[in-house]
């Protein structure tokens, strides 16, 4: 019995079929920027699922945000993306595994889930948010996109996250893009969104996407 589609937004490419790719939303939730970069992983040619941590709650302000950051629980939020990794491999029928992109709070769970679910994850991209795992276990290659001037993320975790991965010989790539903060490459957040930068990060994404295994 196939399994049931969890909380998210689905996004299938015209040709019905691609190389599957999971994304984690940050802090808001899962909302309409997310559901956009979705699709656009789509018209690229992957067959991309977002699922919903929150279950149905999104906000755009930075204070309720937190709120719901804060209250999330882990535990079950680590098993949702578990839950939804499954049912993209089985949808995809990849025996090799997926890609998960993961944005800010999301990014601390791509990275718990590469180590979680090792065999079943073989890239990762990050966009500005690092996580702990089992980096023992992690067999995943990484990207990372991060601001130059970021107040949620400092530079020190980066650093550290890059450095732990390479001590168990992963591939590890990240850039810092001048003069952007946290949130660059969502075109909701008009305050601090940098059109070149995040089109520069879908490119690099893309190509890193296409080069990971099938």
């Amino acid at each position: 019995m196939a399994l049931q589609q969890p909380d998210g937004y689905l996004a299938t490419p015209a040709s019905g079929s691609g190389k599957p790719v999971l994304v984690l939303h940050p802090w808001w939730g899962l909302n309409d920027s997310i559901k956009a970069f979705t699709d656009q992983l789509a018209e690229a040619g992957f067959l991309a699922f977002a699922a919903d941590l929150y279950h149905g709650q999104v906000t755009n302000q930075i204070e309720e945000a937190g709120k719901l950051a804060k209250s999330l629980d882990h535990d079950k939020a680590a098993a949702d993306a578990t839950e939804a990794l499954a049912y993209l491999k089985e949808k995809s029928g990849s025996e090799d595994g997926i890609a998960v992109i993961g944005f800010s709070l999301g990014g601390s769970f791509a990275v718990h889930l590469s180590g979680s679910q090792p065999d079943d994850v073989h890239s990762v991209v990050l966009y500005y948010g690092v996580g702990e795992g089992d980096f023992s276990q992690i067999k995943a290659d990484f990207l990372g996109h991060f601001a130059e001037n970021d107040q949620y993320e400092e530079r020190k975790w980066v650093d550290w996250l890059e450095g732990e991965l390479k001590k168990v010989g992963r591939s590890v790539t990240f850039h810092f893009y001048e003069g952007t903060e946290h949130w660059f490459v969502e075109p909701d957040r008009a305050d601090v969104y940098k059109p070149d930068a995040a089109n520069l990060a879908w490119e690099r994404t893309v190509a890193f996407l296409n080069r990971s295994r099938n």
